[in-house]
């Protein structure tokens, strides 16, 4: 394998797949945040804080906690971002060689991209799903969040499968 400094440094450009997840990773940001804006004045001093395994809420807090799940959001997205414009540094198996660098550093950079933008979307969810218990129009997380929390673990499943798959 390649030491950190003889890997090539390689620029690729994003692929079409990683532009769209980035559009919907960018809406879904956005959408957060405008519902959180939107619905602030209305809402109740005290918001769902935290749900159980089952979906349920197990505890409530001030609506001000609801801020949270918006900044943990984008300090991940951007923080992921980050990580992915330097596939370089990023760590590979033994048979990374010149030859299949750039293979590898798409992969790494999509994996990224793809799980950066579901966890936007899946934040933003849960800022709605909050915000509508504590309207009173939902009850609990519902089946749309176990159905994007699969999608991530079957995206990140699938791109370790990709992984494998380069020579």
């Amino acid at each position: 394998m390649l030491n950190e400094t003889a890997k090539p440094k390689l620029r690729i450009p994003k692929t079409k797949s990683e532009w769209v997840f980035d559009v919907i990773g960018y809406l879904a940001l956005a959408t957060m945040l405008a519902v959180i804006v939107f619905n602030w004045s209305v809402l109740p001093e005290q918001v769902p804080a935290h749900f159980g395994a089952n979906g349920e809420v197990d505890r409530w807090g001030s609506k001000w906690e609801l801020l949270i799940i918006p900044g943990i959001a984008i300090g991940m997205h951007f923080f992921m971002l980050v990580i992915g414009k330097f596939p370089k540094m990023h760590n590979y198996p033994e048979r990374f060689n010149e030859q299949n660098a750039a293979a590898f550093y798409t992969n790494s950079r999509q994996t990224l991209n793809y799980m950066r933008n579901i966890i936007n979307v899946l934040f933003s969810y849960c800022v709605y799903v909050v915000i509508a218990i504590a309207l009173g129009h939902e009850s609990s997380l519902g089946w749309p969040f176990f159905t994007i929390l699969a999608l991530l673990f079957i995206v990140l499943g699938y791109k370790i499968y990709k992984t494998f798959k380069i020579k």
